[in-house]
């Protein structure tokens, strides 16, 4: 007889979602498995066919590491209720979890993975893994407001001030400049900026610790090379 184990059990070692993602995945009604559709609660066998969005999950962990340059305007969600979720454009054959999020009108690098624990630990805080983004404003922006900026104003979100990190800044043009970021809160950027008063006209983030875009068009994604792939897991190892 096949060894059984939780099904949310079962999606979080695949790399799909946590336990508790897993768990709103089968409320929604997206989980299925042998052809009917899953509840909360329930064990599988191994030896089951499981579907989540009609794309099979298998246990075995490939470690598939894709580089994917969102468009703006495109959400990052897996919810088919909004019609700009990330998965109209991202037409990977296997399901794959995105690592980190942008907002929907940011654009630029996301990558997407198989292994859970692998996006935890990249998009963790407190793991502080670099990610760089070329930022327009509306306006010139002073010397002294970018020193503002890389110093770590307060933010505020949802009624709360948040302090953030110290940050490198670099200058491109009067209204264009490099920031590179080892945090993560909720449009981070746009908060920072609009803290020393500029408001961002244009975001694209061109780098994830050592994967960067080198061309990607937008819409497109690529799977990683092996150099890179083993160099990223290096960094991630050294960052826990």
């Amino acid at each position: 007889m096949a060894e059984e184990i939780r099904l949310n059990k079962f999606l979080s070692e695949a790399g799909v979602a946590s336990r508790r993602g897993a768990d709103k995945l089968i409320e929604e009604g997206r989980v299925e498995v042998d052809g009917k559709v899953a509840i909360l609660g329930m064990t599988i066998a191994s030896d089951v066919l499981v579907l989540v969005d009609k794309k099979p999950v298998t246990a075995k962990k490939e470690q598939i590491i894709v580089a994917f340059n969102k468009p703006r305007g495109i959400v990052c969600t897996a919810s088919k209720k909004d019609p700009d979720n990330i998965y109209t454009v991202f037409r990977y054959p296997k399901l794959l979890k995105y690592v980190g999020r942008l907002d929907k009108q940011s654009r630029g690098l996301i990558l997407f993975t198989d292994d859970g624990e692998l996006a935890e630990s990249i998009s963790k805080a407190g793991n502080a893994h670099e990610k760089e983004y070329e930022v327009k404003t509306n306006r010139s922006v002073t010397d002294g407001e970018l020193k503002l900026i890389s110093e770590g104003p307060d933010i505020e979100i949802d009624g709360k001030v948040y302090q953030t990190r110290k940050c490198k800044v670099k200058r491109l043009a009067p209204n264009r400049f490099r920031i590179v970021l080892t945090q993560g809160f909720n449009r981070q950027i746009r908060r920072m900026c609009e803290a020393v008063g500029v408001k961002v006209a244009d975001l694209r983030r061109i780098r994830v610790m050592n994967i960067k875009l080198n061309g990607l068009k937008e819409g497109a994604y690529r799977e990683l090379g092996e150099e890179e792939k083993a160099e990223l897991l290096r960094l991630v190892e050294k960052g826990r």
